[in-house]
């Protein structure tokens, strides 16, 4: 009867374990498929690069970019990208350039990246924020001068398309032509 007993609770351990062992595992690979999902998603709303010639693949929030790029300036484009969202622990940029002959370090490619870097960054806030209507408002940078052009529904959410526009890293300042327009 004592051994039964210790089979039985020795079972029930074991299976409940593997239950949450196998719960866990779950939770890791809808996590992985959340920020592929997400990857894909932010290259994709990304004017400046062709998302069709990258590829994302996710484990345990590490992200592999492979594919190809045009241009030195849109592999670093597409890692700070991926980079900047939730849950995502490293990148691997295993993106190709296709176009051997420009200097990586050039400052026309920096001052490229950062600009739309923060067009990005922006645009991106603004398109998850569920205040901000993101589809209606045009983000321009030049030379980390941010101009904001579009349609908005109220003054509270001119302000915080402003605000979202100061907040974004190597902003130098924001032009506000944002009208307030209501919508039927």
């Amino acid at each position: 009867m004592k051994i039964t007993l210790i089979a039985t609770v020795l079972v029930s351990a074991l299976t409940t374990t593997s239950v949450f062992a196998s719960d866990n595992n779950w939770e890791k690979e809808a996590s992985d498929a959340w920020i592929d999902g997400k990857a894909e998603a932010t290259l994709l709303f990304n004017g400046e690069l062709n998302n069709f010639d990258i590829n994302t693949d996710v484990k345990n929030g590490v992200v592999v970019l492979t594919g190809e790029v045009e241009r030195s300036v849109d592999k670093k484009l597409a890692e700070e990208l991926v980079l900047g969202i939730d849950g995502v622990k490293k990148v691997k940029n295993e993106l190709t350039i296709l176009d051997i002959h420009k200097k990586a370090d050039s400052k026309e490619d920096s001052s490229a990246f950062t600009d739309a870097k923060i067009a990005t960054v922006i645009k991106s806030r603004y398109l998850f924020d569920t205040d901000v209507d993101g589809t209606d408002i045009d983000v321009d940078v030049e030379r980390r001068i941010v101009t904001l052009n579009g349609h908005v529904a109220s003054e509270a959410e001119r302000d915080l398309a402003i605000q979202i526009a100061k907040n974004a890293n190597d902003v130098l300042e924001v032009e506000d032509n944002l009208r307030i327009s209501s919508k039927s």
